[in-house]
């Protein structure tokens, strides 16, 4: 029964907010009245009412309502009630301590599991793997866990980027970042590119967008991922 985008990122190099993703939405929330949006990784620089607002004015040009969670009383009655469900990206150590925080992060994996559709960009998309440490974001907060939904059986790292020949930086790539966490996990990690997402739908997963996508498993070389691929039995 399950329903997602799962998509590296909003914004393109020189888009405008989830413009590349609009035709998917609108299959997506095509019987959804109303969406529940979740900014909880949004740092403090921007308020959850702020965030809210710029992402309504997106869904508003697509036809969609979209409210925030945190206009609820009950953020765990919100979620049981949501026709559809959007997390949107930022810190993603801030959302999954704010999720675990707030007693939604298995309630969610619950509702998404049983077919509430579910739209996640960069740190929305990072919680749909088994964990999230292999987020590319800084601990600004300490959540009580790493693990997060569960959705698909591998973990996400967003905002893929392939090392750059012919860069002076010395310090670590996205690669070896990954195979680090490889040295001690036993888990594939999928690096989506800006442009790319993951349809799943069911027990189904396609990999969608203009470029492929990077996989990463232990003791194994990285592969390039096409477009198209049908990425089920990943685990």
């Amino acid at each position: 029964m399950k329903n997602l985008i799962i998509a590296s990122t909003s914004t393109l190099h020189q888009g405008k907010p989830l413009d590349y993703l609009s035709q998917e939405i609108k299959n997506l929330y095509k019987d959804s009245k109303e969406v529940l949006f979740i900014p909880y990784a949004r740092p403090s620089g921007i308020t959850h009412e702020e965030y809210t607002s710029r992402v309504r004015s997106i869904f508003n040009k697509l036809n969609i309502k979209i409210r925030g969670i945190h206009e609820f009383n009950n953020p765990i009655e919100a979620i049981k009630e949501a026709e559809g469900i959007f997390t949107g990206g930022g810190n993603t150590f801030l959302l999954v301590s704010q999720l675990y925080s707030n007693k939604i992060m298995t309630v969610l994996s619950e509702a998404v599991k049983s077919g509430t559709p579910y739209l996640g960009t960069s740190a929305g998309s990072n919680i749909c793997g088994l964990s999230m440490q292999t987020t590319n974001d800084m601990p600004i907060v300490y959540p009580p866990s790493l693990q997060t939904l569960g959705i698909i059986p591998f973990n996400i790292n967003p905002h893929y980027l392939d090392p750059e020949p012919s860069s002076i930086h010395m310090g670590e790539t996205r690669e070896t970042r990954i195979n680090e966490f490889l040295a001690f996990n036993n888990l594939p990690v999928l690096g989506l590119r800006e442009g790319s997402w993951l349809v799943v739908k069911n027990n189904t997963i396609i990999l969608k967008g203009k470029l492929s996508a990077r996989l990463f498993k232990k003791g194994q070389s990285a592969i390039e991922i096409e477009s198209g691929t049908d990425l089920s039995e990943l685990k």
